[in-house]
């Protein structure tokens, strides 16, 4: 008869998130795992498969939860279609600037690290990004409705722009661009949405 589960689960794939998140998937061991979950190899092969297994856990939770802010932003009834737009593009300049550490998106890094190599990894984050433009696009669109965004814009394309910008910004940061500088460009492109 086996016995039940001592441990919390999802604290044990919050510890593996933050180490494969600072580690990176190949660089991160099982010893790093028992480590930082305090679990011994057999009770973390048991409850997760592999190290693979439980990397996708991982992405898994952190991608939820990015999602989860995502929509929270994007969704806000107190503000405006538009206010919330731009209010997103400028907090994701703001959260990039609190990392101090440049740490980055767990989903950024795994889509360098392992995206071309692994079909799962890929699948997640492109699906990830996939629901991130979508939520862009409806607040674009909403934002049309309004009369606060030009209607003439194409609300898919503006919203590929804007993701491509946001996630660009994540690499200047990882690249040492200040913060002034990320701030800055998040209110030019706030400026630069055509308005209706």
């Amino acid at each position: 008869m086996a016995r039940p589960r001592t441990f919390d689960e999802d604290e044990v794939v919050a510890a593996a998130r933050d180490e494969f998140w600072e580690r990176g998937y190949a660089a991160t061991s099982v010893d790093d795992l028992t480590a930082a979950t305090g679990l011994g190899k057999g009770s973390l092969y048991g409850a997760f498969g592999d190290k693979h297994n439980l990397y996708l856990r991982a992405l898994d939770d952190y991608i939820s939860s990015s999602l989860d802010e995502v929509r929270a932003s994007l969704r806000t009834p107190k503000l405006s279609a538009y206010d919330r737009l731009a209010g997103h593009i400028r907090g994701q300049a703001k959260a990039l600037v609190a990392d101090k550490g440049r740490r980055g998106c767990l989903m950024a890094k795994s889509a360098a690290e392992l995206g071309a190599t692994d079909d799962a990894v890929e699948k997640k984050v492109q699906r990830a990004y996939a629901t991130w433009r979508d939520e862009l696009v409806a607040c674009i669109e909403q934002a049309q409705r309004d009369g606060t965004v030009d209607v003439e814009q194409n609300p898919q394309a503006l919203a590929s722009v804007l993701l491509a910008f946001m996630r660009g910004q994540e690499a200047l940061h990882k690249g040492g661009a200040k913060p002034a500088q990320l701030k800055a460009a998040a209110d030019e492109m706030v400026s630069l949405i055509p308005i209706g």
